[in-house]
């Protein structure tokens, strides 16, 4: 327990001065912006002197680094200053947002995974017959369709044609479980595209060369049942290459809802972030890629020890 905790410890040690740099990096690239925040409030019309006042009064007016200083003691506190235009706390706006990013997120690597990994047993027992080859030629398609493309195509599937599922909108999960998984369907699916590809061609890669270790052949050798071996023996040696693309690919999953929620009128984080870039809202533009900071570095601990879990021969240190 006490090796777990250091390991830990030397981690986080390790992700402090990424948040440092990142921070700092949008800090001062939000200074490049053209315009400032008290223009996007006022607008065309407003005088220099008005802009300027208002820039002051929100602390906008003080050197880069020192607005930087400011509002880093405001998030060693637990504070993220309040949004440009409502004066909404940060903190409030950006729990609701990222608990709507985190459940696409969830569903769409559910989605994957659910798809993925028996279709890569199936086609690595399989190996170079039909389904692996039809397998690999749909895969090899979907992983070059991003997922702007994929929420074109599910909509107008799914929306015009059938018209089975809303276009755009959000019900929270809470108000309406049932039509919050029907408004939260086709994000996730835009989402989950990519990924499932992605998945199948690791799990395939990985699941192939399992097969043919040598307990697998004396397994073989015993007369076990083909599916017995697969998901008894071979599945869980192969999930080393898999543990290490999740962590990708839920950072991939939060990266790519900006495009799909801002497409689908979700309000997550990912749309969050570009309606701050749009108004200037330095506050919670911050605040956003703080905590996907934040999130990027707990999934890397968690691949980490994830590895000493599914393989015992890995020691974490």
């Amino acid at each position: 327990m006490l090796a777990l905790a250091k390991a830990v410890g030397i981690r986080l040690a390790y992700g402090i001065p990424v948040f440092f740099i990142v921070t700092f990096a949008v800090s001062m690239l939000a200074n490049l912006m053209p315009g400032s925040p008290g223009e996007a409030i006022l607008g065309d019309s407003a005088t220099p002197e008005t802009i300027a006042i208002l820039n002051e009064r929100f602390g906008y007016n003080l050197p880069p680094f020192d607005r930087y200083v400011q509002w880093l003691g405001g998030v060693i506190h637990g504070d993220f200053g309040a949004t440009l235009f409502s004066r909404e706390p940060v903190n409030d706006l950006i729990g609701r947002r990222l608990a709507v990013t985190a459940e696409l997120a969830g569903l769409a690597l559910l989605m994957s995974l659910v798809v993925a990994l028996p279709t890569a047993m199936f086609a690595a027992i399989r190996n170079g017959g039909v389904f692996d080859r039809i397998a690999n030629t749909i895969s090899s398609a979907l992983l070059s369709i991003p997922s702007f493309v994929s929420a074109v195509l599910l909509s107008l599937v799914f929306t015009v044609w059938l018209r089975v599922f809303p276009a755009t909108g959000w019900v929270s999960l809470t108000d309406d479980p049932l039509l919050n998984l029907k408004f939260a369907f086709l994000p996730a699916l835009a989402l989950s595209i990519y990924e499932t590809a992605f998945f199948y061609r690791v799990m395939r890669g990985d699941l192939i060369g399992t097969l043919r270790e040598d307990f697998v052949l004396v397994a073989r050798a015993k007369g076990l049942p083909t599916s017995y071996i697969a998901f008894r023996h071979v599945l869980r040696p192969s999930l080393t290459s898999l543990v290490t693309v999740l962590g990708l690919a839920i950072g991939r999953l939060l990266g790519g809802a900006i495009i799909v929620e801002f497409f689908f009128s979700v309000p997550g984080i990912g749309a969050e972030a570009v309606n701050a870039v749009a108004v200037k809202d330095m506050n919670l533009l911050q605040a956003i890629i703080t905590v996907s900071v934040i999130v990027y570095v707990v999934l890397f601990i968690l691949v980490d020890l994830a590895y000493a879990w599914i393989d015992p021969r890995v020691t974490v240190r």
